[in-house]
C-alpha cells in the first residue's frame, strides 16, 4: 500500500510539473510556448560549466588566430539579427578534423576546422553557424534537459512502485539514454531559423542547402574510406547528430532568396582565409601518411600492413581492412614489472576474467622490452584470433597493440602483423622535426587545367580524384573553370 502511495505521489508531482510548464511564455524565435524546467540563467550556468570540458576534449585551433576572429565575425553578424541579440554568445573554432558543429545551452557555439575545410564559401559556414544559433534561440537544449528530467521522474516513479533498483539508478543518472540528440523537428526548426538569420544578414540562404549536399558527398567518401559503402552515417558526422530533410531546407532557402537583391556567398574571400589551415591530423594527434603513423611529440612511428586504412583520434589509432581484420594502438602508464606479467594482466582486464594467453613470450622490439601472446575469441564478426602486444617505451609509458583477424585469415595476416610489430621504433629529435601536418592550399585554376591535374597534387595514396572533388564541392569536370580558386591538400 505504501509503495503505491509513493507512486501516486510522484505521478501527482509529474502532473504538477506539467501544469507549471503550460504556463510558460512564448519563445520569440519560434512563436511557440517554452515548455521547460530550465531558466535562461540556468542555461547560461550549464554552458559556462560545460565549456571547459569541451575545450579539454577537442582543444582550440590557435595556430591561426585570424581564423578564430573570422568565425567570431561571421557569428556576431548572424547573432545580431537573432531574437537573442542582447545576450552574450561565445564562438569557438575547435582543433578537430571531424566535420561537425554544435551548440550547448547558454549561447556556446562550436565549429571544427574539419567543417571549415569542407565549406566552400562564407555563406555555407554562416549557414552552419546560423543553424546552431537557432538551437540556442529556440531553447532546444533546455527542452532536451526538461525531457530528460521528466523521463527520469517517470522512471523513478515506476522504479519506486516496483522496487527496481536498476530503474531508480537510471533515473538518478538523468535518464540520458532515454533522450539522445535533437529531434528531427528541432533540427528542421533550426534550419528554418538559420535561413532567417542568413537572409537578414545578407547571405545567400541557398548555401545552407548546398552545404547539406556537400555533407552528403563527404559522408559517402568517408564510407568508401572505411570499406563501408551503403552503411549508415559515421557516428561523428553532422548528418548523424543533425538528422535533416534536404527538400524542406531547399524550399525554405529558395523562398527566402527571392527577397534578396544581391545575396552574398563570399567564395574567394573564404578560401583565402582558410589557406594554410591544418587539414586532418594535428601534431598533437600524430600524422598518417599512407601506411605509416608517426607522432612528432611522443616521438614514435610504426607501419600498418598493406590494404589497411587508419583512423586517428586523441586516444587511439585504429587500422582496418576490407576483410574485417583490425589493429588498435594506444598508450598506457607503465606500472613497472615484467612485460609478460603486464600483458597477462591487461588481457584479463580486457576479457573480464582470468584467462591464459597462448604462447606468451618476451621479445625485444628495436631495443625495447616487449611481450606478446594470443587467444581465440568469439567476437561480433565471428571467431577471431586476437594477439596482444605491449612495448615498454620508457619507464613511464607502455604502448599497446591489439591485432584482430578472423580465424580463417589469421595465418594469412600473421606476417603483416609481425612486420607492424617490428616497425615500431622511437623517433630521434631530428626525425620528429621533419614531420609536418597536411594543410589546405588554395590555388588558382589555369586554362587547360583538369581535375586530374589537381588530384595529383593531393598528398594522399588513394582516392585522390574523389577527395579533391568532395573537398571542392564538385560533381563533374565541368565544375572546374579557369580563374576560380580551389583547395588542395599538401604539407
Amino acid at each position: 500500500m505504501l509503495t503505491w502511495l509513493r507512486f501516486l505521489t510522484l505521478m501527482a508531482l509529474a502532473s504538477a510539473l506539467g501544469a507549471a510548464l503550460s504556463a510558460c511564455s512564448t519563445n520569440p524565435a519560434t512563436g511557440e510556448a517554452n515548455f521547460t524546467l530550465v531558466s535562461p540563467a540556468q542555461e547560461r550556468q550549464i554552458g559556462a560549466d560545460a565549456h571547459p570540458q569541451v575545450i579539454e576534449q577537442f582543444g582550440v585551433y590557435e595556430e591561426m588566430p585570424e581564423l578564430n576572429a573570422y568565425v567570431a565575425e561571421i557569428s556576431s553578424r548572424l547573432h545580431s539579427v537573432s531574437e537573442m541579440s542582447n545576450e552574450t554568445f561565445h564562438y569557438t573554432l575547435l582543433d578537430s578534423e571531424m566535420v561537425n558543429a554544435f551548440a550547448i545551452p547558454g549561447g556556446y557555439i562550436y565549429v571544427t576546422r574539419g567543417l571549415m575545410a569542407l565549406a566552400n564559401n562564407e555563406a555555407e559556414l554562416a549557414g552552419v553557424i546560423g543553424h546552431e544559433i537557432g538551437h540556442v534561440t529556440a531553447r532546444h537544449g533546455a527542452q532536451r534537459m526538461t525531457q530528460q528530467t521528466l523521463a527520469g521522474l517517470s522512471v523513478l516513479a515506476v522504479g519506486v512502485a516496483l522496487q527496481d533498483q536498476n530503474l531508480m539508478q537510471l533515473a538518478n543518472a538523468g535518464a540520458m539514454a532515454w533522450v539522445a540528440g535533437y529531434s528531427r523537428s528541432q533540427e528542421l526548426q533550426s534550419d528554418e531559423l538559420g535561413v532567417r538569420y542568413l537572409t537578414q544578414s545578407g547571405y545567400d540562404p541557398i548555401a545552407m542547402a548546398s552545404f547539406l549536399e556537400q555533407l552528403g558527398r563527404h559522408s559517402h567518401l568517408e564510407r568508401q574510406l572505411a570499406f563501408q559503402e551503403g552503411e549508415p552515417e559515421p557516428a561523428d558526422s553532422w548528418f548523424a547528430t543533425h538528422p535533416r530533410t534536404g527538400d524542406r531546407v531547399v524550399a525554405a532557402a529558395e523562398l527566402a532568396r527571392a527577397d534578396l537583391n544581391d545575396p552574398y556567398l563570399g567564395r574567394n574571400t573564404y578560401l583565402r582565409r582558410i589557406d594554410g589551415m591544418i587539414y586532418g591530423d594535428s601534431p598533437e594527434q600524430g600524422f598518417r601518411r599512407g601506411n605509416t603513423f608517426s607522432h612528432p611529440e611522443l616521438r614514435f612511428t610504426f607501419d600498418v600492413p598493406e590494404g589497411f586504412r587508419m583512423q586517428n583520434s586523441t586516444s587511439a589509432v585504429v587500422a582496418f581492412n576490407a576483410d574485417g581484420a583490425f589493429i588498435i594502438f594506444d598508450g598506457a602508464d607503465n606500472p613497472g614489472g615484467s612485460m609478460a606479467n603486464y600483458v597477462q594482466a591487461w588481457t584479463n582486464q580486457l576479457v573480464g576474467q582470468q584467462i591464459t594467453l597462448n604462447d606468451l613470450e618476451r621479445i625485444t622490439v628495436n631495443g625495447m622490452e616487449a611481450a606478446t601472446g594470443w587467444l581465440r575469441l568469439n567476437l561480433q564478426q565471428g571467431q577471431s584470433d586476437v594477439r596482444l602486444l605491449a612495448i615498454e617505451y620508457d619507464s613511464e609509458t607502455i604502448y599497446q597493440f591489439i591485432f584482430v583477424a578472423p580465424t580463417h585469415l589469421s595465418s594469412q595476416l600473421a606476417t603483416g602483423f609481425q612486420r607492424t610489430t617490428y616497425s615500431f621504433r622511437q623517433l630521434s629529435a631530428s626525425e620528429a622535426r621533419t614531420l609536418r601536418p597536411l594543410r589546405i592550399r588554395v590555388v588558382e585554376v589555369g586554362y587547360g587545367d583538369t581535375i586530374d591535374d589537381f588530384a595529383r597534387m593531393m598528398q594522399f595514396d588513394d582516392l585522390r580524384r574523389e577527395r579533391f572533388m568532395v573537398l571542392n564541392g564538385m560533381t563533374s569536370d565541368a565544375d572546374l573553370q579557369a580563374g576560380m580558386l580551389v583547395k588542395v591538400v599538401q604539407e
